[in-house]
């Protein structure tokens, strides 16, 4: 077993719950958890939801579940409040002007409808978690090895492209794996979605389950439920998950998804960390071998496949979309980068009490944007005049609208570039130079500060992934996005010092759907202050070759890479000659 199996194997990780609370009632500090606990507990603290930051020691991320994405307004009202209170950073870390744009107490709205916070201090944990009980949320298995949160499609039950409302789904499965002791240590984190909409919103494609709308017939009557994927996956071994000949009524959706969990916990790899998710043993499996695995375990039959009623892939909500009732609206509103403070977030929850019905909510996205539903139409001038709606517009342009950012290396332990105040201008940058096609409303521009993934960049038109790059030429390194900074110099084995600033790779033509398909890494170790220039050379060409509707992404993928990369190079920018650090040999 490897390093982590024997920490979970030492103490069942869901146990750190209570002795959070005791680390919180003594105001233990991290030097202090760890000479109680060991270093496994801070593997095991992810099971309550928390994550030690990477540079600021003493503090935590939390992360709050959200199954589908749908709150109500007291509970996003609770969630804007705890950030505005408790997510704040210490004097000695900057206080309120932590953050050049954001300062402090902001969340951030993530790909998989969940809410995170920074500057979390293990003493106030008790407090959230006390708020959260009141209003009916958890941060428990909002991070670690079990079932982390069920996704589902933030417009359920609003509007005439879903088969089936499919939430109360989302909610049984969530309620059945959340403290399940049983399915709280599996040999890797199991990403679900489950929608009943014929658009695939929740991204089947890239789960460990996919569950998508169907129907069959029975005894001449349609009966709707779910087709299954499964083992679908990003960062390092991305793949597409694979279809099994299954049928899922509605009923059984919890049962089934307990018996892939069981085949997961059984024959999932406990070894090797770096190949034990489930899209893993999918491959090695193979499909049909895997289903004949759940089918044995599971308790109830599964008929084989009907008739799939997916049709598509939508890929956000943004904009003001009619409902299903006569008169009633909902707004999507466009964070991003999916950081907003805690205040507005909470203003938010306000307004979706003040201009909606009883039955008002708001929903999170899986692009980081965020939904405000059952508005009357009478109301929704009202709704876009409110403060915060100004600054999360619902009309943004197509790089602000398609702009995705992971936490980056402000608090990750593993991020090599700053990243959301870097999409946030670029996506403001690249929508005031670049002239796009009339009928191109979205380009989607996703970047993750290293190879995990967090910001799915391999679906996406534009993914980058962080390098610290090796220049020979360190003058003119920042733009006027401000880009790079200063070069730092850093010795090399032989004494010799380089010039490293910080950079990307660069990948084009990724997306979801019928014609989904992970992008080409195009180039590698691109100077950030260089992306730019790079795509202002790809859209002048894209805008004078495109066929008729054609989306960047299909552009990209239509055209050879070298072509592509010879026209990145036409930039006043060296797009090409950075070496990525990781190839440089040093003293580590």
């Amino acid at each position: 077993m490897n390093t982590v199996e024997r920490w979970k194997q030492e103490k069942h990780p869901l146990d750190v719950v209570e002795d959070v609370k005791r680390y919180a009632d003594a105001e233990m500090s991290f030097e202090e958890i760890a000479a109680a606990a060991g270093d496994g507990e801070w593997e095991r603290l992810k099971w309550a939801g928390l994550y030690a930051h990477g540079q600021q020691d003493g503090y935590f991320m939390l992360r709050t579940k959200v199954p589908g994405g749908r709150l109500t307004p007291e509970q996003a009202r609770v969630v804007g409040e705890v950030a505005e209170e408790f997510a704040t950073a210490p004097e000695e870390h900057g206080g309120a002007d932590q953050n050049a744009v954001w300062g402090d107490a902001f969340l951030d709205i993530t790909t998989r409808q969940d809410v995170q916070m920074h500057w979390i201090a293990v003493e106030d944990v008790p407090e959230i978690w006390a708020r959260y009980d009141e209003v009916g949320l958890t941060t428990i298995q909002g991070c670690g090895d079990s079932a982390r949160n069920v996704l589902g499609c933030p417009a359920a039950g609003l509007n005439d492209h879903e088969c089936f409302d499919a939430q109360p789904v989302v909610d049984a499965v969530s309620a059945y794996f959340t403290e399940n002791r049983e399915y709280a240590n599996l040999p890797r984190k199991f990403k679900m979605t489950i929608t009943g909409c014929r658009a695939d919103c929740a991204q089947s494609q890239i789960n460990d389950v996919g569950m998508t709308p169907a129907k069959r017939e029975v005894d001449g009557a349609p009966q709707y439920g779910f087709h299954v994927r499964v083992g679908g996956g990003l960062s390092d071994g991305p793949r597409m998950a694979s279809d099994l000949d299954v049928f899922v009524p509605p009923e059984d959706a919890v049962e089934f998804c307990r018996a892939v969990a069981q085949t997961f916990k059984e024959l999932g790899d406990r070894s090797n960390r770096g190949v034990c998710r489930m899209r893993y043993l999918v491959q090695q499996m193979g499909a049909e071998t895997f289903e004949e695995a759940v089918r044995d375990r599971c308790t109830v039959d599964l008929p084989t496949r009907g008739t799939d009623l997916t049709e598509g892939y939508r890929g956000d909500h943004v904009g003001v979309h009619d409902q299903r009732e006569d008169g009633l609206k909902y707004v999507g509103f466009n964070v991003i980068a999916g950081r907003m403070g805690g205040d507005e977030f909470a203003a938010a929850a306000d307004a979706a009490e003040t201009y909606g019905t009883d039955e008002a909510s708001v929903r999170l996205a899986t692009d980081q944007n965020f939904l405000v539903t059952h508005v009357p139409e009478t109301h929704v001038g009202d709704l876009l005049n409110e403060p915060f709606a100004r600054n999360y517009r619902p009309d943004p342009g197509p790089f602000s609208r398609g702009a995705v950012g992971c936490t980056g290396s402000e608090f990750c332990n593993y991020g090599i570039i700053e990243t959301k105040q870097r999409v946030r201008r670029w996506a403001k940058a690249l929508d005031k130079r670049i002239d796009t096609p009339d009928d191109l409303d979205v380009v989607r521009m996703h970047m993750s500060g290293c190879s995990a993934s967090c910001a799915q960049p391999q679906i996406a038109d534009i993914g980058f992934r962080g390098e610290t790059v090796q220049i020979d030429d360190p003058e003119g390194t920042t733009n006027e996005e401000g880009d790079n900074g200063e070069a730092s110099e850093t010795p090399r084995a032989d004494g010799e010092a380089v010039d490293i600033v910080e950079g990307m790779d660069f990948g084009l033509g990724g997306s979801l759907g019928s014609d989904n398909e992970f992008l080409d890494w195009v180039e590698h170790a691109v100077p950030a202050d260089a992306v730019i220039p790079a795509l202002e050379e790809l859209f002048e060409r894209y805008a004078a070759e495109r066929e008729d509707g054609e989306r960047f992404y299909q552009w990209c993928r239509r055209v050879e890479n070298d072509r592509l990369r010879s026209i990145m190079q036409r930039a006043d920018a060296t797009v090409v000659g950075g070496v990525a650090r990781e190839e440089v040999a040093d003293d580590d």
